[in-house]
């Protein structure tokens, strides 16, 4: 490897990762494990994915490098097979069936390199009945019942919570979490292994808490009514005097007390023990967050233990004091984004690079992991 890789940061440097393009999930999965120090090599397809996105602003690109490889072309397949046996992970999105047809499917892959992870990112998984379909992240979260927890209203529909339940939380997180055991066991044990990271599972598994719940009666089956999501006058979110918002998580009896002093609704705190006056309770908090505006109950709850967080945007957020003073966001070439995460103290994840253009680092790859044959693909797609 070049000088320049292998002096990179983060607790996965010296991994290699191919990642096969393609959106959503996938491609952010590949980018955590670059942000971590992952050499992630993306090999885009000529012409990339047809989304119209600008790829010097598709941050889920950041930290990786680009080469172009046809792999409907004779010698395709070939080209990313060379970079399979260099690879310690290599990741795709494509729908069942669809890599085994392009001749880079797990069979073939771990021919080429044993030990290699190969990790699978679909909506439906690689089996059962819906696999072959198309889907998007609302309707794997909808069949999970994640989706019917989300919303105020139990006789209204659902909220929808972008997706990020699904697509990132319940995709591209247990895709991680399933590439990085499944490297331990293959530097342990010599032998790679497929993993099959179905958004529908690992959205399933994040409400395991509620269904413990659900199972000794502490959870309602529908929505609005209960502790965490809503139905509590206590945890919820409510509108300030200028149109601004407040979420409150004042659960605990201590946080409660603090909560409802600052608030100034000392004379209804009573109602927190007695179900049939929550209706009275949450029109008095809401009475009193409406009397002042979000900067106002901001600076009233800042540094309590009241549990009280004003609601920011996604522009927003990088200004507040706490993110601005631990860097949670950075900036790159003019791009506001979030800074590698988590953090660890001995080998810190950094941002190196901007998004990867397609193809910009077919030479220094062909370079780097010794695959001469990348140097044909760059001229056949020049």
């Amino acid at each position: 490897m070049s000088t320049t890789h292998t002096a990179r940061n983060g607790p996965l440097t010296g991994v290699r990762v191919v990642e096969l393009a393609g959106i959503g999930p996938g491609p952010f999965a590949a980018m955590l494990l670059a942000d971590l120090g992952a050499d992630v090599v993306r090999v885009d397809r000529p012409g990339g994915a047809g989304l119209g996105i600008d790829p010097a602003r598709d941050l889920t690109n950041r930290n990786k490098r680009s080469v172009l490889v046809d792999l409907k072309a004779e010698d395709g397949p070939a080209t990313v097979l060379d970079l399979v046996e260099r690879a310690d992970v290599l990741v795709e999105g494509y729908r069942p069936g669809v890599a085994e047809r392009l001749g880079v499917g797990p069979e073939a892959c771990l021919a080429r390199n044993p030990r290699l992870v190969y990790g699978r990112m679909t909506g439906w998984g690689q089996d059962g009945p819906l696999a072959p379909t198309a889907g998007h992240d609302i309707g794997y979260i909808a069949i999970t019942g994640a989706l019917g927890m989300f919303g105020p209203d139990p006789d209204g529909p659902p909220t929808i919570p972008a997706n990020l339940v699904g697509d990132y939380a319940g995709g591209s997180l247990y895709l991680v979490i399933g590439v990085l055991a499944a490297l331990q066991h293959a530097r342990t044990h010599g032998e790679g292994q497929v993993v099959d990271a179905a958004i529908v599972d690992g959205t399933a598994h994040l409400t395991t808490m509620i269904h413990a719940m659900l199972a000794v009666g502490g959870w309602q089956d529908r929505r609005g009514v209960n502790l965490l999501d809503g139905g509590c006058p206590f945890y919820g979110v409510y509108e300030t005097s200028d149109g601004g918002h407040m979420a409150v998580g004042a659960l605990e009896e201590r946080f409660y007390a603090e909560f409802v002093r600052l608030l100034g609704a000392e004379d209804v705190a009573a109602a927190r023990h007695d179900l049939a006056r929550w209706p009275e309770l949450r029109k008095a908090v809401a009475d009193r967050f409406r009397s002042r505006t979000r900067e106002e109950w901001t600076a009233v709850f800042d540094g309590s233990d009241a549990c009280v967080a004003p609601v920011l945007s996604l522009r927003e957020a990088p200004g507040h004091p706490h993110l601005a003073a631990r860097a949670t966001f950075t900036e790159r070439d003019g791009i506001p984004q979030p800074a590698p995460a988590p953090r660890f103290s001995a080998t810190p994840g950094t941002l190196r690079t901007g998004p990867a253009l397609p193809g910009a680092d077919t030479a220094e790859v062909a370079r780097d992991w010794a695959v001469p044959a990348l140097h044909t693909q760059e001229s056949k797609t020049a």
